[in-house]
């Protein structure tokens, strides 16, 4: 079931005519070209940016010491809160030419044109995306530096070098297998992106996906569109595989005495500043400012708001969330559990298999569902299951268990880590087997864990744009797709609105995460 997409997108290929290679040369030789420079620079950008970004603040809350380090390591994490299209709507109505800074700048001192280059642009997206996307360099990196790169910094110290070597040469090398994984986390997201691409109108592999699905009606040149964006989040996954493997040979901990005399470096004068302004503007420009950018609106005018709509959108929302969690903890917890009774490669593989939707975009998940149905339809042609799959939840609840199921599988996979076998063996003993072992032992153990799955997943579905744009039955607009539509249609007010309340919900697991690093850190 959560392999169908996937397969689909690939045997595409199997099918293939006259009127798919036409599409397809008259692409190649005209737009695919745009579509792939413009997405290798977007890419380029964002991973020259997040790996500065991520980087220096994860070195700086972890090697030294400075008042405002405590502070910093949480706020740091706000920007996860921020869906990437969220962010784009705040500083496109801000920024752009009829926004209120460039007025203000034209009425004040008389300055004629553009004051500021155009936002939506390449540069734009990845300004967007850097801000949005750094917490994944950042919380692996700071994981990675906070293992031993301070105990081995000392003894480097010790042994004479300075701090700007100490960073170059030990702390840099220990953190880079991290920062790969990280770089390679927000790559996926990037390619994945719909709303910033399309808001922006960027030519990305994505929006061209679409465009051969919707505007050019052809499912095959979209489906064989897909598998070339596949292929590229696949290799990143590898890259991303690899570098995870090399991590774990990079984070050996010390002994706790030597652990224990590894103190962060304190800051003093200007290295203090400098460290408050690595920590702070990513910050500001990730969360802060886009957060400030829709209040001003919803201040200036309550009236022009849809007040007696946004509790359709939420609950459309709560909903499809609600129903999305329940399965996908249900499915999650019966692949944790097969893994764990019968720990075999063959299960292994499966349900590894099964946990790597979390990496396929939205696009060739919807594009991979959609394909089944036509050729269903094709074949015969009575049949209802187009019906069930775009004029009821059942396919958007399918695309979102695709897409999000690896989230529950991983946070349920980790709660069973913290099991020791032994209590299996004993119930067994006692007569505990099969379904009786899940409910009567693992349950009360993965309660927490299960919760933190549920929740996950249930944020996740809440933010989702491109699965729910196409998949979703009429009048069942949800938060994202109605915060599209305002910003789209230059309603950037009444967008606030939705995106803000995604952006609350958003809040909820980064203040959990927060507390688990912290109670990491204190164990």
């Amino acid at each position: 079931m959560l392999c169908v997409p996937v397969l689909a997108v690939l045997g595409s290929w199997l099918q293939w005519d006259a009127t798919t290679a036409d599409i397809l040369r008259e692409m190649r030789q005209t737009v695919l070209p745009d579509y792939a420079w413009t997405t290798l620079r977007l890419c380029l950008m964002v991973a020259a940016g997040v790996m500065l970004v991520g980087t220096a603040s994860a070195a700086a809350v972890t090697l030294f010491e400075f008042p405002g380090r405590r502070l910093a390591e949480w706020t740091l994490l706000l920007p996860l809160a921020m869906p990437a299209y969220v962010v784009a709507y705040a500083y496109t109505d801000f920024l752009q030419f009829s926004g209120p800074l460039q007025t203000w700048l034209r009425g004040t001192f008389g300055l004629e044109g553009r004051v500021f280059p155009e936002v939506r642009s390449v540069a734009g997206a990845a300004w967007v995306f850097t801000f949005s996307l750094y917490p994944y360099v950042y919380l692996l990196a700071r994981t990675a530096l906070s293992e031993r790169a301070a105990h081995l910094m000392e003894a480097a110290r010790l042994l004479g070098a300075p701090l700007s070597r100490r960073i170059r040469e030990v702390a840099l090398p220990l953190a880079r297998p991290a920062i790969a994984a990280g770089v390679a986390l927000a790559l996926m997201e990037t390619l994945a992106d719909f709303g910033v691409s399309t808001y922006f109108g960027i030519q990305t592999f994505t929006a061209g996906i679409y465009k051969a699905w919707l505007s050019m009606d052809n499912r095959i040149a979209a489906a064989q569109l897909a598998t070339v964006l596949l292929a590229v989040v696949a290799l990143l996954l590898h890259l991303e595989h690899r570098a995870q493997t090399r991590m774990r040979y990079a984070s050996g901990r010390g002994g706790r005495g030597g652990s224990a005399e590894a103190l962060p470096v304190p800051l003093r004068g200007a290295r203090l500043g400098l460290a408050w302004a690595v920590c702070g503007l990513p910050v500001l420009l990730g969360f802060v400012l886009p957060v400030v950018f829709m209040l001003r609106p919803l201040a200036a005018d309550w009236s022009v708001l849809p007040w007696d709509r946004f509790v359709a959108w939420s609950f459309n929302s709560v909903r499809l969330g609600v129903i999305t969690a329940a399965l996908a903890v249900l499915l999650a917890a019966f692949l944790a559990f097969s893994v764990r009774r019968s720990p075999d490669r063959v299960t292994r593989g499966v349900v590894q298999l099964a946990g790597l939707g979390y990496a396929i975009p939205g696009a060739v998940i919807v594009v991979g569902l959609l394909l089944p149905v036509g050729w269903l339809q094709a074949a015969a042609p009575q049949t209802s299951v187009g019906f069930f799959m775009t004029a009821t939840v059942l396919g958007l609840v399918w695309a979102y268990l695709v897409r999000f199921c690896a989230v529950a599988l991983q946070s349920l996979q980790s709660g069973y880590s913290r099991i020791p076998a032994s209590f299996d063996d004993s119930a067994r003993m006692l007569g505990a087997t099969g379904a009786g072992l899940l409910w009567r032992v693992h349950w009360p153990l993965l309660r927490r864990s299960t919760a933190a799955a549920a929740l996950l997943v249930f944020v996740d579905v809440m933010k989702e744009l491109p699965a729910t744009m196409v998949l979703r039955p009429f009048n069942s607009d949800t938060l994202a797709v109605v915060a599209y539509q305002l910003a789209r249609d230059e309603r950037l007010g009444e967008a606030a609105l939705p995106s803000l309340a995604l952006v609350l919900v958003g809040l909820i697991p980064v203040v959990l995460l927060s507390r688990t690093l912290r109670s990491a850190q204190r164990h």
